[in-house]
This record gives C-alpha cells, structure tokens and sequence, in this order.
C-alpha cells in the first residue's frame, strides 16, 4: 500500500495577519501550526511531504520549518511563482498578488505521483481529520475527498474571513462548494458580505471546506485546464485568484469528479489575524495539557 504524500500549500505572506505566519509559534517547545499538521500526519501513515512555497522564502522557510522534518520524512519544496503560466498567458503589469490555492496545487504536479492530501500551512485540522483522510487515500478510491468542518468552529472573532461553503447529497458527496470571502460572526450566527455588499444570513451550522482535499494525480490535468479557462476570463483582474474550492466546484458541477466529504471529530482552529495567535496558543496548550500531543513535538 502507497503512504500518501502530504501537500501543504505555504507561499502566502498572510497580509492580513501581517508577516510570515508560517513559522510564528504557538507550541510550548516553539511549534508552529504545521507541525502539528505534519506529527498527525505522521501517525495516520502518509509519508512524504511537498511544501508549496515562494522561491524567495526558501532559504528561511527550510531554516526555520523543513530541515526539522528531513530525519523523519521526505521532505521536498516546489514553487509557486506569478510567472509560472501556460503557454501563450504572461503576468499583467501591477500583478503581485498570488494566482490562487488551485495554482498552488499545480506548482506540484511534476512532483507528487501518488494519492496527496493538500492543506493550508497556517490552519491546525486535528488528528482525527488526518486518520480519516489518510484512510480514503489509501483505500484505492478513484474518488476525491474533503474533510468538512462546521462554519461557527471555525471563525475568527477579530474580523472577516473566507470560507468554502458546502452542500451535500444525501450520502456525502459534495455537490458544490462556494467560496464566500467575507464572512464575520453575528452573535450566535454570521453573516456573508459578496463584493457588492449584499448580505446573507448564516446559521453558523453550515458545512465548510477549510482546504483540506484529498486528490489522486489525475486531479492535476484536471486543474491545469481550469486554471487555462480562469487566465482567459480573469486575469487583467489584479486581484482575482483561481481558488481551490471554485476549481473542486467546477470539477464536481460538470461530472468531472466525485468528491466524498469526510466527516471528523477533529475541531478546526487558525489565526487570521494577529489577535488570534493567543487564542490558538491557549487551544494548543490545552491539547498538550491533556495528553493529546507531547510537551516537545521531535525529540
């Protein structure tokens, strides 16, 4: 049985948290966020690791994140960069914003030929959504996956965020998924705002994608031919991204793919903004308190 490999998508700066949150720690040994994606990772069985990063964060990046992991797993780098474009599309004048997560995924596809799990580098999952995952992955299904979590366990309470909302068929399979970019808490519910500020009420009970998918390599032409379709309509637009969600939605909307949503025990937290760091470092301290990781994550 092939171990899985895992894809952590890990070129953004985040602006709105401002800095490299990558490699800002919240463990009590100086962990970050993704190290405890890749020790969950680690015990639910995959067995190789591909960072998607920005060719100028290399240096710091393996400093401060990959050499910890290259005595446990292998480890590799690839690199998303503006100009890595089809033939026949070329970067805008004034573009400098990323082309979007589903460009992220494509920046592997000379280098992952085996079932992948592909996650957010600054987002923390829990153990149980990796073992269920990995399970799918390694079970032989031509089908795709995503690990849903519940939209009110995974907002931020300083501010807006963007999230994949989902529906489903009634065995689970994901019928589509729509990326709404600004959604902010209302009491016990949220609220969306589109880009031109109309409002929709929430529950807080929707389902959610987190960027948390499982993917066979198939998924890569697939992607390329979306990404193609996203550069002819899009890409004079300097901020318009070709996002993971909307490319899985596609795929799902035109019979291309199935997509099985996993459900988990696991509870999903991040930071999004700098306020959210000790939030998520109180939840981590929590977890190592009561027994789920160790005070030292590799020694």
């Amino acid at each position: 049985m092939t171990s899985p490999t895992l894809l952590i998508l890990a070129a953004g700066m985040g602006s709105r948290y401002g800095g490299l949150k990558q490699v800002d720690p919240v463990g009590p040994s100086g962990e970050t966020l993704m190290d405890y994606s890749i020790y969950d990772a680690l015990r639910a069985g995959f067995g190789r690791l591909v960072f998607v990063i920005r060719k100028d964060i290399q240096q710091v990046f393996r400093q401060a994140i990959g050499v910890r992991f290259e005595n446990h797993i292998a480890v590799d780098y690839v690199f998303q960069e503006l100009d890595h474009l089809p033939p026949g599309f070329s970067v805008p004048p004034g573009r400098t914003k990323p082309w979007g997560t589903a460009h992220a995924v494509l920046a592997a596809a000379h280098t992952v030929h085996d079932p992948f799990a592909a996650i957010n580098a600054d987002d923390f999952y829990g153990a149980d959504s990796f073992r269920v995952l990995a399970q799918h992955l390694q079970s032989g299904s031509p089908e795709y996956a995503m690990v849903g979590f519940t939209l009110r366990n995974t907002l931020s309470d300083f501010g807006a965020v963007a999230r994949g909302l989902c529906q489903l068929s009634s065995d689970d399979f994901l019928q589509s998924v729509v990326e709404l970019t600004h959604i902010e808490q209302d009491n016990s519910s949220a609220v969306s705002t589109d880009a031109d500020g109309r409002l929709t009420r929430l529950t807080g009970d929707e389902l959610v994608s987190m960027n948390m998918w499982g993917f066979n390599p198939s998924v890569f032409p697939q992607f390329k031919e979306i990404f193609q379709q996203f550069l002819a309509q899009h890409s004079a637009d300097l901020r318009a991204e070709c996002y993971l969600p909307s490319a899985v939605n596609t795929l799902v909307s035109t019979g291309k793919a199935r997509v099985k949503v996993l459900r988990t025990s696991g509870r999903w937290f991040g930071f999004t903004y700098c306020e959210d760091r000790p939030h998520v470092a109180a939840a981590i301290s929590r977890l190592v308190r009561g027994g789920h990781y160790p005070e030292s994550l590799w020694t």
